[in-house]
């Protein structure tokens, strides 16, 4: 199954407690149908000292978050949109905006 949403794609968070955030795609999880975006759903972790050089201590660290739960962000609208693909005559696909009718 192909996902809506791919890795390097601007989002926007449409509920939970980081509603109305944007951020970039790092990673998507295609069997748990979520993804890590930067600089949300951050939690702290306790984390041991394993090797020599490295340290422990509290971390803030990213964990992924459902797909539904976000919108791919158009930089025309300024806000998280549904979203079209369409065909070129090259045979390529292009995301288009139902919005404003741009590409994304």
């Amino acid at each position: 199954m192909s996902l809506r949403i791919r890795k390097g794609d601007k989002v926007q968070i449409l509920s939970g407690r980081d509603k109305g955030k944007s951020g970039k795609v790092l990673e998507v999880l295609l069997d748990k149908q979520r993804a890590i975006v930067e600089g949300v759903n951050i939690v702290k972790k306790h984390m041991r000292k394993r090797k020599e050089g490295e340290t422990g201590g509290i971390k803030e660290i990213p964990i992924p978050l459902g797909l539904a739960k976000m919108a791919l962000f158009c930089g025309n609208c300024q806000r998280g949109v549904r979203f079209e693909t369409k065909t070129m005559a090259d045979k390529s696909k292009m995301r288009i905006c139902k919005k404003c009718h741009q590409e994304i």
